[in-house]
């Protein structure tokens, strides 16, 4: 049991007192509960040391320390410096203890990361940082309460006035335990029996008072009774008195002892007085009650109980009145204090004036007799003196040192044991934070995977042939169900990397592309929202397990140079705070730029009209509609973009403006944000990763892209070829924008930046894996349909139903592997001879037919 006597500061204004108070440590509530003393049944209050931390000052001297909490500072001092370190070390060690037992997380999910807290516990608890400090068994334990308490300099002193109701039952309850003074069945009164039977008190109080009387009265005569409690309290408050007195053989000694002791026991005997004035006022109190209480039970008539009744509440009315004039007469009393208060104080900061300057006089006084003393003296001796008094300095100097080098060491073990204790309860603490968001992750995942499903049993019975009502209960269900939002946000923003995951509520991504597109038709609307979910549940799902380890191998990267990791990693995809900086990387590795080359081209295009900026202005409005920086005509974006494609017209007038141009221009000035950078980037897509004449007004080599890609899926996906081939399905009329426009508008945008990250490194040859991985993720679907009408409305969407991003990656990069880029430039040559030889037979077919049809005449 951790208990025992300390010294505690109390504050009441300006008034500092040092109180003795028993102290006991309560192990349920981690409370630190203070008596007065020992005997003490209720405490006069308590120090909760859930929340506390500890400290000890070398400034505030030897057993000084204090306990901080949220609310207060309690300042305490122990007997010796022992005992302060013991105090200090049981207190941490007990917190501890508390904390560690209350914030237990029995989830199983937490318990994977108990095992790596545990670990780093018992590897951290080898490091000594405060050593053991040994029991003083005469300062604290159960052996120190049968010790009397530390006396006050006066009897008053360590009485609570904060606390008298707890003084006066504490006082009594000592009263009537003590067998000594009133005998074994004498009691003055017991507030327990008021507390636990408030229903009979007048019976209790007679006999209360028969018994204190019988009690009295029981031996001896009355002078017998009332001499033996003197003689015994002469004997206990003063043991050492016959010894003293037999030690002092003068007889003016023995006076001036006997003198001081009567000056203590007149002290001991006012507070006594003032105690026992006090009860008898509580003992007249309860019995005016009960006379008032006969009165009216003994009333013969309701007449004379209503008089008494009407007597009481005069007498209540009385005792307000006096009270509010005592009130007043309270405040008039403070505003005295304190003006006297005011007036002490320029009296004391006038006698500290008055006490420096006559400390200045001193000191001015004695620097002169100094001075006086070394000119009569020996020179000599003069110099041995300042020697000796130097060297005496020094020594007192070094010796104080010595002592505060002890005492900061001792802070400084004290210090680093709180420290360590505070870092273990932080540490479970964000342990369990982090294990609650993991929890909270898995259940979002869980959440949105059965919205998915739910919504996808919708779209089925919407497909099937039900009754009239039914059919309309579905169409409501879906109704409401589209009405939901697909993300629920969070309360607080936690900082942990689930956060991105967590607390994207908003209806757009980070680059403004809505998570659910707005689509004309309900049935695109419904598998829109079945997509987000299961995206998102995906994203949460691979949060810790995938994304955690990709940003962290991406934070670890400095400056980038090309290599197979680097590769790798952008395979992978970029994360949104690395997008735009490895971006800038990749097109400048490509693309010198011209100092002043794209300012020079805007001023060429405000003073001069393309023939393309009609087309750019119709293209315009139609530009990643479901992106919230293009939707309107008043967006932001809008101007730059219009600024980026005349500039590109006027600096590339082979191609000029081409259809599919706006869009590839809008996703760079959404990643990169400066104008100047998206307009390099559109660059280096047109001029050095596409093919020549890719956007000419013949689109030739776009087409000779479509047949390499059907001799590729020809190859890679056998039974997908040989199905289209049996409903003659032309898979060019779905893929072409795909290649045009490097699959924008057909992927949700989580999927079209990681392809963009991987395209813009390696060319091409990505867009072709990626067209193949699309058909690859939904080949088995694509077999069960047998009807051509059917397979190209399923094409037209399937893009939208692709959800996982990473089985996508996984199936481009690996599955679909050998993909030689030597092999994709020969068929593209081999492709294009066969293209143009057939366009030049058309065209002397053509000329063939004008001139037949000129020689034949009108």
């Amino acid at each position: 049991t951790l208990c025992g006597y300390l010294n505690k500061l109390g504050i009441k204004g300006p008034i500092k007192t040092w109180k003795s108070r028993w102290f006991f440590y309560d192990e349920n509530k981690c409370h630190l509960l203070y008596y007065r003393t020992a005997q003490d049944i209720n405490p006069l209050g308590s120090i909760d040391l859930s929340s506390a931390t500890f400290d000890c000052k070398v400034e505030n001297g030897e057993g000084f320390f204090e306990i901080r909490t949220p609310s207060r500072v309690f300042t305490l001092k122990a007997i010796s410096k022992q005992a302060m370190m013991y105090w200090l070390q049981q207190l941490q060690m007990r917190r501890w203890e508390f904390c560690n037992a209350r914030s237990r997380f029995p989830s199983v999910l937490f318990r994977c990361f108990c095992v790596l807290v545990c670990f780093y516990i018992d590897v951290v608890e080898n490091e000594d940082f405060l050593p053991p400090v040994k029991t003083p068994t005469e300062a604290v334990g159960l052996k120190a309460a049968s010790l009397p308490a530390p006396q006050m300099s006066t009897a008053l002193q360590n009485i609570s006035l904060k606390h008298p109701w707890t003084e006066i039952q504490n006082t009594v309850y000592s009263i009537c335990g003590s067998k000594q003074l009133w005998g074994n069945n004498g009691n003055v009164f017991s507030f327990s029996e008021f507390q636990e039977d408030p229903e009979n008190p007048d019976k209790e109080q007679e006999a209360e008072v028969e018994t204190g009387c019988a009690g009295a009265f029981k031996k001896g005569t009355l002078e017998d009774r009332r001499m033996e409690p003197r003689v015994k309290w002469l004997n206990s408050g003063f043991p050492g008195l016959p010894e003293e007195l037999s030690r002092e053989r003068n007889p003016m000694d023995k006076v001036s002892v006997l003198q001081q002791q009567i000056l203590t026991l007149t002290e001991e005997v006012k507070s006594q007085k003032e105690l026992v004035k006090l009860l008898h006022k509580a003992l007249e109190a309860a019995q005016q009650e009960k006379r008032v209480s006969s009165m009216y039970l003994t009333a013969a008539e309701d007449k004379d109980r209503l008089e008494l009744v009407r007597h009481k509440v005069r007498q209540i009315a009385d005792l307000t009145s006096r009270l509010e004039a005592l009130e007043q007469e309270k405040k008039e009393l403070e505003q005295t204090l304190t003006l006297r208060d005011s007036h002490i104080q320029e009296l004391k900061e006038h006698v500290q004036l008055l006490m420096e300057k006559n400390h200045a006089k001193q000191e001015v006084i004695m620097t002169l007799t100094e001075q006086m003393a070394r000119e009569l003296s020996d020179p000599m001796q003069e110099a041995n003196a300042i020697a000796a008094e130097t060297l005496y300095k020094q020594q007192e100097e070094i010796e104080h040192l010595k002592d505060v080098i002890d005492a900061y060491k001792t802070q400084n073990q004290i210090l680093n044991s709180e420290i360590h204790q505070v870092t273990r309860l932080w540490t479970s603490v964000a342990e369990n934070e982090k294990a609650l968001l993991m929890k909270c992750a898995c259940l979002q995942a869980r959440n949105c995977q059965m919205e998915s499903k739910y919504l996808t049993v919708l779209r089925k019975l919407q497909e099937a042939d039900l009754p009239s009502s039914h059919a309309e209960l579905v169409r409501n269900l879906i109704q409401e169900a589209l009405q939901w939002d697909v993300k629920e946000g969070a309360e607080e923003a936690p900082s942990f990397e689930l956060t991105s995951t967590l607390c994207s509520s908003s209806e757009y991504d980070e680059y403004g592309f809505m998570t659910v597109p707005d689509y004309e038709v309900e049935d695109w609307k419904l598998l829109a929202k079945i997509q987000a979910l299961e995206i998102k549940s995906n994203n949460l799902r691979s949060q810790e397990v995938v994304e955690k380890p990709l940003r962290d191998r991406w934070n670890s990267v400095g400056d980038l140079s090309p290599s197979a990791e680097l590769k790798s990693l952008i395979r992978s995809g970029i994360p949104v705070e690395h997008r735009q900086r490895v971006w800038r990387w990749i097109v400048s590795r490509h693309c010198s730029h011209l100092p002043d080359r794209y300012q020079q081209l805007l001023r060429q295009s405000k003073s001069t009209e393309h023939p393309a900026c009609r087309q750019i202005e119709l293209d315009l409005p139609r530009t990643l509609t479901n992106n919230k920086h293009f939707s309107s005509p008043t967006s932001q974006l809008i101007p730059k973009l219009r600024r980026l494609l005349l500039a590109f017209s006027w600096h590339n007038p082979a191609i000029g403006y081409c259809q599919g141009l706006n869009r590839l221009a809008a996703v760079a000035l959404l990643v990169l944000e400066d104008e100047e950078s998206a307009f390099w980037c559109l660059v280096h897509i047109v001029e050095n990763l596409m093919p020549a004449d890719y956007y000419s007004d013949t689109l030739i080599t776009s087409q000779v892209d479509q047949r390499v890609f059907k001799d590729f899926l020809s190859e890679k996906l056998p039974r997908l070829m040989a199905h289209f081939e049996q409903y003659r399905i032309d898979v060019s009329l779905i893929t072409f924008n795909w290649f045009l426009v490097a699959f924008v508008d057909s992927l949700v945008s989580d999927i079209l930046l990681r392809v963009w990250d991987a395209f813009l490194y390696e060319g091409t040859k990505v867009i072709f894996r990626y067209a193949l991985a699309i058909f690859k993720y939904n080949e088995e679907e694509i077999l069960r349909i047998n009807d051509s009408v059917e397979i190209y409305q399923y094409l037209r969407f399937f893009t939208r139903m692709i959800t996982d991003g990473r089985k996508l990656m996984n199936i481009a990069f690996n599955d679909l592997n050998p993909f030689p880029m030597k092999l994709l430039r020969n068929r593209r040559t081999m492709h294009r001879e066969e293209l143009e030889a057939e366009l030049y037979e058309l065209a002397q077919i053509k000329a063939a037919y004008v001139k037949e049809r000129a020689e034949q005449g009108p």
